[in-house]
């Protein structure tokens, strides 16, 4: 069963035909919500909204660790990540997506391992690669083969936020190598990867981020909104593609 986390501008799912919605206990609390449980073309997914159904849950207060959980408990075997994301990059203009393939993590103060405690032990992931490759390399593929024009690759800067960025930290995150700016990708990829769930993440492009492109002075709110509404029906008409084309090819 696929796993889907939504981000901003995809708090639900209309072409997933509904099975139940199941409220999941974890030993690391709750998770955003209830996990929608149904299909699409026959194929189970998951979907939950990682900010909650009424997107009320800011990024740094998000329950990551038992999100991921609760996906893995259900039997999710891999996991489709969807984030908004601000364009650093000259290419990475609003309303592209992008397949990410690389990570910076600037947020503070969040739970981000599953290896806490007196009872456990410390363990090292490898974090070489954050986003499995194989899943990376069908979203492409599937992409391809369906007319859905992507970015391959794109470095993500992860923003503690609930704020946007200033002019002068984009400027850093750029030299840094960031390609799009975001708030919720970490620790969440990090914990995928403790418990050995296959991730990989599409970025929406939704504006400029701060001082690039038409952000010199301010970002638009009711911009981002107009972007998302459109930038999301493309995710979800690829995210359907993906679906249907790996029910049909498992392998």
């Amino acid at each position: 069963m696929f796993g889907i986390l939504g981000g901003s501008g995809l708090t639900s799912f209309a072409e997933l035909e509904i099975d139940r919605r199941e409220v999941v206990r974890t030993p690391w609390g709750e998770p955003s919500g209830p996990v929608t449980i149904g299909r699409i073309d026959g194929v189970p997914v998951a979907f939950l909204p990682r900010h909650g159904h009424g997107h009320t849950i800011p990024p740094h207060a998000i329950n990551y660790r038992a999100n991921l959980h609760a996906l893995k408990a259900l039997g999710v075997e891999g996991v489709i990540a969807v984030a908004s994301v601000g364009g650093v990059r000259d290419d990475m203009q609003p309303g592209a997506i992008a397949v990410l393939d690389q990570m910076l993590d600037y947020t503070w103060g969040r739970d981000s391992t599953y290896f806490d405690g007196p009872e456990r032990p410390v363990t090292h992931i490898d974090f070489t690669l954050p986003y499995d490759p194989a899943l990376r390399e069908r979203l492409l593929a599937v992409a391809g083969g369906e007319g859905h024009v992507l970015i391959d690759g794109g470095c993500y800067a992860c923003m503690q936020g609930p704020r946007l960025e200033t002019a002068a930290e984009i400027d850093r995150v750029e030299r840094d190598g960031a390609d799009v700016v975001g708030m919720t990708l970490m620790p969440e990829a990090a914990l995928a990867r403790e418990l050995d769930l296959p991730y990989a993440a599409l970025a929406v492009v939704v504006n400029h981020a701060a001082g690039r492109g038409d952000s010199k002075h301010s970002i638009s709110t009711t911009e981002i909104g107009r972007v998302l509404e459109i930038a999301m029906g493309n995710v979800r008409a690829l995210i359907v593609s993906f679906v249907r084309e790996s029910g049909a090819h498992p392998a």
